[in-house]
């Protein structure tokens, strides 16, 4: 019987971002994606000889009005593999009740895969 191979999850950050003054839903989502992989450091591709391009990235953004997110744009932001970007309802605005300034504030959730034969095999 043929055993089925999926993509195996080695990495997962979190982070966090915020635009103060323009209510730029992207650009909050943008510095959160930043926050999640700015210190992180993969030296399994060295390793282990395989390439940046057999990464699948899959980031889940977080804010209040999802739709107002240009996916497209933080995909091509992103430094390695083959990214995707999906919004889903989260983060928060927040409100200064003197100037009615919302402060719009991104979650993201940065997850890397690799094929799970492709690790073994390298491992090997």
């Amino acid at each position: 019987r043929a055993r089925v191979m999926t993509d195996q999850r080695f990495i997962i950050e979190m982070g966090m971002g915020n635009d103060q003054y323009g209510q730029d839903y992207t650009k909050a989502a943008s510095r959160a994606i930043e926050d999640a992989i700015r210190h992180s450091a993969i030296p399994l591709f060295d390793t282990l000889g395989l390439g940046h391009d057999m990464m699948e990235v899959r980031v889940t953004i977080g804010v209040q009005k999802p739709d107002r997110l240009d996916c497209a744009a933080l995909v091509t932001a992103l430094p390695r593999g083959k990214a995707q970007v999906k919004a889903v309802q989260g983060g928060r605005n927040v409100t200064n009740p003197d100037t009615g300034n919302t402060t719009v504030i991104a979650t993201a959730a940065v997850e890397a895969f690799l094929p799970a034969d492709a690790v073994r095999s390298a491992a090997s």
